[in-house]
């Protein structure tokens, strides 16, 4: 949920789907008066140079990603998107969170020779902004609206609602829904682990924040056909690697 200029701070609910009760909100800055020394490294983008470094990678313009930081996935991240695209050369990629991303993780499948790419996000608007976005630099992506709703689950809180999803995943990025829904509701995404197919990969940013650790310590205790490994960074990721 990021356009190519700056997000705000807090998470927007006119448009989620379902009305936040004061405990939601009680919740969620609790959560942020604990977590704040991690919620400060979201939103540095990284160093000018890097990005610099990373558009002329994959040949894009200076002015293509003219704002990071505040809640973007920063340069490092985005590197390792590129990276992980350049060793599997997917053919099916699937990314929870629109922005920034999008238009890199489409810039490098192209380079890598092509792969679908469906991105969701919650936010009807982001989404026909990203659209444009990626277009203006040459590139289609399947975008999809998917607002969130309340979930089923020992998962607590709201999910998006995901409709027409790949049978086969190669590449699952995680980068929504943002912690301000919940600090653990990320971890719905591990409903989609069984479509990854063999030698697959999950990426989860924000890793190193408590509410993904939390997150991260389930599934590998459950998701023993994955090779789970934490990458620091300026946030942390969490790569899995489907071993069968």
């Amino acid at each position: 949920m990021t356009t190519r200029e700056a997000t705000p701070l807090l998470t927007r609910t006119a448009d989620l789907g379902v009305a936040r009760r004061p405990a939601d909100w009680l919740l969620q800055w609790g959560i942020g008066a604990v977590q704040w020394p991690w919620l400060l490294k979201s939103l540095y983008g990284g160093r000018k140079r890097d990005k610099a470094a990373l558009l002329a990678r994959l040949g894009l313009p200076a002015d293509a990603l003219p704002s990071l930081g505040s809640w973007k996935a920063d340069v490092g991240m985005l590197n390792r998107i590129v990276d992980w695209i350049e060793r599997l050369r997917p053919r099916t990629m699937v990314e929870l969170g629109a922005g920034a991303s999008t238009l890199v993780a489409a810039r490098a499948l192209s380079h890598a020779g092509g792969g679908a790419l469906v991105s969701f996000d919650q936010h009807p608007d982001f989404v026909e902004m990203t659209r444009h976005w990626v277009a203006e630099h040459g590139h289609a992506v399947d975008m999809r609206c998917a607002p969130l709703v309340s979930s089923t689950g020992d998962w607590r809180d709201l999910w998006y609602d995901l409709s027409s999803i790949p049978d086969q995943i190669d590449l699952l990025l995680i980068d929504g829904p943002p912690w301000t829904i919940h600090p653990m509701t990320r971890g719905h995404a591990d409903r989609l682990f069984d479509r990854i197919a063999p030698g697959g990969v999950v990426l989860l940013d924000d890793a190193a924040r408590p509410g993904e650790r939390i997150v991260a310590r389930r599934w590998r205790q459950r998701w023993p056909e994955f090779e789970w490994h934490f990458e620091p960074g300026i946030k942390g990721c969490l790569i899995g690697v489907r071993q069968s």
